[in-house]
């Protein structure tokens, strides 16, 4: 989409500054939900262990698409009244880069997590700092290299039809695009996918037979399907169809929808979690956690 004086296409004045509130409001709770775990995280010795490590990838990753739709946000309450994406094309290249490598990051941080898992639960074994440690370089390298390809002529970053955010451009659906595409989705999306449920699922075998108490096993890949797969599904389509076919007001639903992803994850991952949950707890109150180290 091109950069105009007008407002894009499809959309109009209280319609872009109702996604600009939505986008506020995910950006915000996002950014705060996953801050107080890196701050517990920080704070909070008990949270060190290399397992807590892989969910302070996530809560960073989650970071990171928080700022980026907070960006967006800040971008729809200005092109109302300046009619413009406000940072430039180089600016959307930016946006659109740093908001795929946390996407990317975030993602396979949840399989990491979800591997984890399995590892302790099945060799019933504490996972190593130096696996741990190595996971995180291991997803965060691969997230930068699959992001910097756009920007390398492999696939395109271009505005969303709101003119408001970033991110691959899937409207020219040509070869470049499509061959882009299949590759990335094969090994950031279907990969991750299939290492969640299938570490959920071999751990929820083991806890049935040592007759430990059950675990929802299939909440992590539901959420990596409800917060990407509306993406997927739009970027496939683009591959096969003609996209401008598709309304720009459902276009925008995929990037509304992966921007609640940080406030799941942050539920799911940190405040799901007794130990987390009382790290948090005691970053937020002083005197609990001088209550906590007294005992």
């Amino acid at each position: 989409m091109a950069e105009s004086g007008s407002l894009p296409t499809g959309f109009g004045e209280l319609e872009v500054l109702a996604v600009g509130m939505v986008l506020l409001v995910e950006a915000l709770t996002g950014l705060c939900l996953n801050s107080l775990t890196i701050l517990s995280f920080c704070k909070t010795p008990e949270l060190r262990t290399p397992t807590h490590l892989l969910v302070l990838s996530l809560a960073l990753a989650d970071s990171g698409i928080s700022l980026n739709a907070l960006v967006a946000a800040t971008s729809s309450l200005l092109r109302v009244s300046h009619r413009r994406w406000p940072y430039g094309s180089n600016g959307c290249q930016a946006h659109g880069f740093q908001g795929f490598v946390t996407a990317l990051a975030s993602i396979c941080s949840s399989a990491a997590i979800a591997w984890g898992r399995y590892h302790h639960y099945c060799s019933r074994s504490q996972l190593a700092w130096n696996t741990a440690i190595s996971l995180v370089i291991c997803v965060w390298l691969s997230s930068a290299f699959w992001a910097a390809l756009p920007l390398l002529g492999w696939g395109h970053y271009d505005y969303e039809p709101l003119g408001t955010c970033c991110t691959l451009d899937y409207s020219r659906g040509d070869r470049n695009f499509t061959s882009f595409l299949f590759t990335m989705a094969f090994f950031n999306f279907f990969m991750p996918l299939f290492i969640t449920f299938i570490s959920y699922r071999l751990m929820e075998q083991k806890l049935r037979k040592t007759g430990h108490p059950q675990v929802n096993t299939t909440l992590p890949a539901r959420t990596l399907l409800f917060g990407w797969g509306p993406y997927a599904l739009l970027y496939l389509y683009a591959t096969i169809a003609d996209v401008s076919s598709v309304s720009p007001k459902l276009q925008m639903v995929p990037a509304l929808v992966a921007k609640t992803v940080p406030t799941i994850n942050a539920i799911n991952y940190a405040l799901g979690g007794e130990m987390v949950h009382r790290g948090i707890w005691q970053c937020l109150s002083p005197r609990g956690s001088g209550l906590d180290r007294a005992r």
